[in-house]
């Protein structure tokens, strides 16, 4: 009977993850960046309140 290949599952497991978190980071970019463009004076106003 074959053995099953656990350290090629543990890769695929942790490369889907990645990927995914990648994608979550990537969608938190786009969002910030949209929102930045719809009120730009917004994201100006925050830098001079510090």
């Amino acid at each position: 009977m074959a053995r099953s290949n656990y350290s090629f599952n543990k890769r695929q497991k942790e490369l889907a993850r990645k990927k995914k978190k990648e994608q979550k980071k990537q969608r938190k970019l786009d969002k910030n960046t949209i929102e930045s463009e719809e009120n730009p004076n917004l994201s100006q106003n925050e830098g001079e309140n510090l």
